[in-house]
């Protein structure tokens, strides 16, 4: 919908959701929109936030740095880190976010901690044999999800997966079922799981946060420069 307002465009997500609810026989309540701003502009966090949203992602520690300061006086804005973390970047990345979303390895909970400001994370963890996708190994979700219960600053929040994309978005549903089982055997309340494709499914599986960029704020272009 190129021309509809981006305040019709957040009815339509949230309709999405609760229509994904109500099959579910879940409360919309227990589902978290999570805006994925990567690649636009302040202006556009600053017009979500007025209609009401106060939770962005990004994927890079760089983006971020740029737009820091136009979104400051946000009040009650939340930022997530979603793009891999390199540890050489831990430290702005602190700075920077209020949760880190894309943790994957024991050295950067180490890291992390070691900067002693508080954060939330969230574990990702590689479902797919996708060599672009990054996360942990499932095998590793128990040792650092104990490395993070023993740190100091950090809070375990859950587990996010990113599936291979299809247009058909009953293929993401074996990469979700695989995370909330994997969730439940760990004690990990939280899944962060499903896009604006395949958001429904994520639901039906037990997401409680989805992250949606395209359906929101449209198709984006990728900057150039730009690491993790």
């Amino acid at each position: 919908m190129p021309d509809s307002s981006f305040a019709e465009r957040l009815d339509l997500v949230r309709e999405r959701i609760d229509r994904a609810c109500a099959r579910a026989n879940r409360d919309p309540e227990t589902v978290r929109l999570l805006a994925v701003t990567k690649i636009f502009g302040a202006e556009v966090i600053r017009e979500a936030w007025t209609a009401g949203l106060r939770e962005f992602s990004e994927n890079y520690v760089q983006e971020m740095e740029g737009k820091a300061l136009a979104v400051a006086d946000l009040d009650g804005a939340r930022f997530h880190l979603i793009g891999h973390l390199q540890s050489n970047k831990t430290k702005k990345a602190a700075q920077l976010f209020h949760a880190i979303d894309s943790l994957d390895s024991v050295k950067l909970v180490a890291r992390l901690d070691a900067e002693a400001t508080p954060l939330d994370v969230t574990i990702e963890v590689k479902l797919s044999e996708e060599h672009a996708k990054t996360g942990a190994d499932p095998a590793a979700v128990g040792e650092i999800a104990s490395a993070i219960r023993s740190s100091r600053n950090l809070t375990l929040r859950g587990l996010m997966t990113v599936p291979p994309w299809s247009d058909d978005a009953e293929l993401s549903r074996p990469y979700f079922a695989r995370l909330r089982e994997l969730a439940a055997a760990h004690g990990i309340p939280e899944l962060s799981m499903g896009m604006s494709h395949d958001l429904e499914v994520a639901i039906e599986e037990g997401a409680t946060w989805v992250r949606v960029g395209t359906a929101l704020f449209g198709s984006r272009r990728p900057l150039p420069g730009l690491t993790p």
